[in-house]
């Protein structure tokens, strides 16, 4: 089994999970590749009609793979263009994209469910940004696009994680259900939306991206920018 496993557990719909579970679903450069090909296959799929993504074990993602971090200018240069697609692969993909949050979704891992339409959590899962703290700026960009604008700044300025019921009632989730239902909810839900007719859903779909147009996609361009002049520096 690899980095990734895509089940098709209803009609239309598709589940990608995140299978790193001994490294709390790191998000490798190898990881970032696969999820990004993975995106692009399903996204083309006339089959589908909405995709969740989740986490195996009790993590659904702790972030970036930080002992990938560094390195010769390769390495580097590596960090940055697979961070740039799959990020991109997220906020650009032409379904709906249900996450299912089993566990801590934190750093790049909330960034993740931040790019996709709805969340729902399990009761374990926790949401936040503690990267501030190491001085990393985290992606303003993912939370102003899902988020209410004082919810991000106060997540995003303080490096605060917040649990499951917090989240639901600050608007990071819809809705929070017990750890052992998470994943039949979730599979609900996505039949749910997927049940409209395949043009509705991606019409839908394309008015969502319409949207990320007026500021997602300026936001996240400008944080590319950054990390690049951050991090390929001779």
């Amino acid at each position: 089994m690899g980095l990734l496993e895509v089940t098709r557990p209803a009609e239309r719909v598709a589940v990608v999970t995140l299978n790193r579970p001994d490294k709390r679903n790191a998000l490798s450069i190898e990881l970032r590749v696969e999820l990004a090909d993975a995106l692009a296959s399903l996204g083309a799929d006339e089959e589908l009609g909405c995709v969740v993504l989740t986490g195996a074990g009790p993590a659904f993602s702790a972030g970036m793979d930080v002992t990938q971090f560094g390195g010769d200018l390769d390495n580097r240069r590596r960090l940055v263009e697979t961070s740039e697609r799959m990020f991109g692969a997220l906020a650009e993909f032409p379904l709906p994209l249900v996450a299912a949050v089993n566990g801590p979704a934190i750093a790049g891992g909330f960034v993740v469910a931040l790019l996709c339409d709805v969340r729902i959590a399990g009761a374990s899962a926790r949401f936040g940004f503690p990267e501030v703290g190491r001085h990393i700026p985290p992606s303003y960009a993912a939370a102003r696009a899902a988020l209410a604008p004082a919810v991000a700044r106060r997540l995003c300025l303080t490096g605060e994680v917040v649990g499951a019921m917090a989240a639901e009632q600050l608007g990071i989730v819809s809705e929070v259900v017990d750890d052992t239902s998470l994943a039949q909810r979730a599979t609900e839900l996505a039949a749910h939306v997927a049940s409209a007719s395949p043009w509705t859903v991606r019409e839908l779909k394309r008015r969502i991206l319409m949207d990320h147009e007026r500021l997602l996609f300026p936001l996240l361009e400008e944080e590319t920018r950054v990390l690049r002049e951050r991090l390929l520096r001779n």
